[in-house]
């Protein structure tokens, strides 16, 4: 794709892309806001650079994409219940990192996130990569047998191992000291989703499971459901299809959660990160 008001530097074989030439905190013209959109739907992830938002600027940068939207058990900034900190501290080290789980956000949620932008304010020396996998890619380079399997395949999700009664959240374990998390029973609910879902803005297909949220496919057991999940959990994260992407103060990231599993990489113990994170309301997938 072309592009003119923007350019557009692809940074992984199937995934994400680096975006210049763009002012977050400024509003922007309607072909730049179209060109932004068209590149985030082209690489499903996508970064900027050098970029300096107050909360205000960030929320409006983030409607380029979706329409902000709280989430349940993370306690939201003061004054913006669509935007959540996500900060370990130096004295953090040896607990469980957030987000360092392969996850699609909110997969126990009728309807999951659109997706995010997330905005660096603080980063460690070294380390503190996210890594996103194409799961466009995954689905695609599959058999034909096994696509014509999955496609009839409904999953069950659940917040239960982050967020439920008996998590690794529950009362107030692993949590960063300046973090509050608010793991409860309604975690443990249990939702559906179709295994392979269609994208609704481009019509491609994709896998919908992640090993976080997802539990079994409906009408299995765990057991009987472990061997095919673990495969295909294995399978979207081949190298070809994963970009890594490294922080800097100022660095944006903006992912398409209805095609798309990041993990945080908790390798900066003794160090602290703070990035901001708001999340776009999404619809159910089908």
């Amino acid at each position: 794709m072309a592009y003119e008001t923007i350019q557009v530097t692809p940074i992984g074989g199937s995934i994400g892309a680096e975006i210049a030439g763009v002012d977050l905190a400024r509003p922007l013209s309607n072909r730049q806001a179209q060109e932004v959109h068209d590149a985030f739907l082209e690489h499903s992830v996508v970064f900027f650079r050098d970029q300096r938002l107050d909360p205000e600027q960030q929320k409006r940068a983030a409607r380029l994409f979706g329409e902000p939207v709280a989430i349940p058990f993370v306690k939201s900034l003061d004054g913006h219940p669509e935007i959540i900190d996500i900060v370990k501290e130096a004295e953090d080290a040896g607990k469980y990192n957030f987000g360092g789980n392969w996850h699609t956000d909110t997969t126990f949620l009728e309807t999951p996130a659109l997706g995010s932008l997330l905005y660096a304010l603080e980063v460690p020396p070294r380390g503190g990569d996210t890594l996103f996998a194409d799961l466009h890619a995954a689905y695609e380079t599959l058999s034909p047998g096994m696509r014509a399997l999955l496609d009839g395949l409904t999953a069950v999700h659940t917040g239960s191992r982050s967020y439920g009664s008996q998590s690794k959240f529950q009362g107030g374990k692993n949590q960063s000291v300046s973090m509050a998390i608010d793991a409860n029973a309604d975690g443990d609910r249990l939702v559906e989703h179709p295994v392979v879902r269609t994208h609704p803005e481009t019509g491609r297909k994709c896998l919908f499971v992640n090993p976080n949220y997802t539990l079994r496919f409906k009408d299995m057991t765990e057991a009987e459901s472990k061997p095919l999940l673990d495969f295909l959990y294995a399978h979207a994260i081949r190298d070809e299809f994963v970009c890594r992407f490294p922080w800097r103060a100022g660095s944006v990231a903006v992912w398409d959660n209805r095609c798309t599993m990041h993990r945080a990489v908790n390798d900066y113990d003794g160090h602290r990160r703070h990035v901001r994170r708001v999340t776009l309301q999404g619809d159910r997938p089908h």
